[in-house]
């Protein structure tokens, strides 16, 4: 079964995003909420998640698994969206535009990947 290229491009930024928690995990610390314990093992945690995801999505028999792993990570990760609104240093420096901006992207983000159950 071919796959349209998109369908590759997404599995390849999850891949990508996925990889970015290893090697800069700093990045991803620094928007985590407060209130969560352990940021470090939850900013590798997750990076694991994402390319395991990303990984499953090339199987036809594990890609629906995938997806909705996929829309439930997305959904958690909108808390990190949220805080991120909460105050001028849970922003990190980023512009409230870019950090509204996130949370409609996160819910296309949810659409493009339900867009290939099989």
């Amino acid at each position: 079964m071919s796959n349209p290229w998109h369908f590759y491009l997404m599995a390849m930024l999850y891949l990508l995003a996925g990889a970015m928690h290893f090697v800069k995990p700093k990045v991803y610390m620094r928007i985590m909420p407060r209130y969560l314990p352990n940021h470090r093992s939850l900013v590798y945690l997750s990076g694991a998640i994402e390319l395991l995801l990303g990984s499953l999505l090339f199987f036809s028999t594990t890609r629906n698994l995938a997806i909705y792993g996929l829309v439930a990570m997305l959904t958690v990760f909108l808390l990190v969206h949220f805080y991120m609104l909460s105050s001028k240093k849970a922003g990190a420096g980023f512009p409230k535009w870019l950090l509204i901006l996130r949370i409609p992207i996160q819910f296309l983000l949810m659409y493009w990947a339900l867009w290939y159950l099989i």
